[in-house]
């Protein structure tokens, strides 16, 4: 699946952060990530208490 910035998603899981996992966010990326990020996308906006995460395509679910 692909997203595009400011998508909603819902983060499964997330190696990058755990607490971040079951929490909604939004897609950063203008473009799909690259190896700069390893291939993950940028998800903000979580909560006041977890910063902007990396996640790869199979821990989020658009809502």
């Amino acid at each position: 699946m692909t997203f595009k910035a400011k998508d909603k998603v819902l983060i499964v899981s997330c190696e990058d952060d755990p607490r971040a996992a079951g929490k909604t966010g939004r897609i950063v990326d203008e473009v799909p990530p690259g190896p700069l990020t390893q291939g993950k996308w940028t998800v903000n906006g979580i909560s006041l208490f977890i910063g902007p995460v990396l996640c790869s395509t199979s821990e989020l679910r658009k809502v």
